[in-house]
């Protein structure tokens, strides 16, 4: 059944499922441990990767929207130049996607070292931290920049109605390939279908998802 919740004027409609929070939060802080405990050497590997590319800042640290609105510092291994930002506001009328999301092919902000790491997902491996800190999950929708937000009807906020999560229906089927209308519909597929059973076969499909690399960029 589904209840109303009223966070900072917004109001997220969501079906209780206590048992499966709580397994889910094991699962999601057990695993992200032992991942970086094991595979802390590869965390080095590609620190070392970037600094010797450019000298610049190993991680990017920003600002992203949570549960129920609530924003939170996400992580991620620098894939672009460190004035990035800047960049982006002379390249922000190229979006090649809709709504909003900023999609282009051949960002001008990509490192050499980046651009290999957004194909793999390497960038993506300091999320770890912000599953075991419990700002996102495996498994949930993207969790957005607060600017995209802003421009979020009210529909589109129920995305925010879970836990953001590494992966979802949208890393598997395409990523990029999806505009936001599509990546919207896919999170509230999820938002229905959101099981153990079926957070284990988004996780399942990542594997060759992230293997491919379709859609990453």
């Amino acid at each position: 059944m589904s209840k109303e919740v009223v966070k900072n004027g917004v109001k997220y409609y969501v079906e209780e499922k206590k048992a499966y929070n709580f397994v889910k939060r094991v699962f999601d802080f057990s695993f992200a441990l032992i991942f970086v405990i094991l595979f802390f050497w590869l965390f080095l590997g590609v620190a070392l990767a970037i600094k010797i590319d450019d000298g610049g800042p190993v991680f990017y640290v920003c600002n992203r929207v949570g549960l129920f609105g609530r924003e939170f510092k996400f992580y991620k291994f620098r894939s672009m130049k460190p004035n990035a930002d800047e960049i982006f506001e002379s390249i922000k009328d190229q979006n090649e996607t809709s709504g909003e999301l900023f999609k282009i092919k051949d960002d001008p902000r990509i490192t050499r070292v980046g651009k290999f790491l957004r194909k793999t997902s390497l960038d993506e491996l300091p999320q770890f931290f912000n599953i075991i800190k419990g700002d996102i999950s495996f498994v949930g929708p993207r969790s957005p920049l607060p600017r995209e937000v802003e421009n979020y009807t009210d529909y589109s906020m129920q995305r925010l109605s879970v836990i953001g999560g590494l992966s979802c229906y949208w890393q598997i089927s395409g990523r990029s390939q999806i505009d936001f209308n599509g990546m919207v519909e896919l999170d509230y597929k999820y938002i229905k279908e959101r099981s153990i059973l079926t957070d284990l076969k988004i996780l399942f499909l990542t594997i060759p998802a992230v293997i491919k690399g379709d859609g990453a960029y």
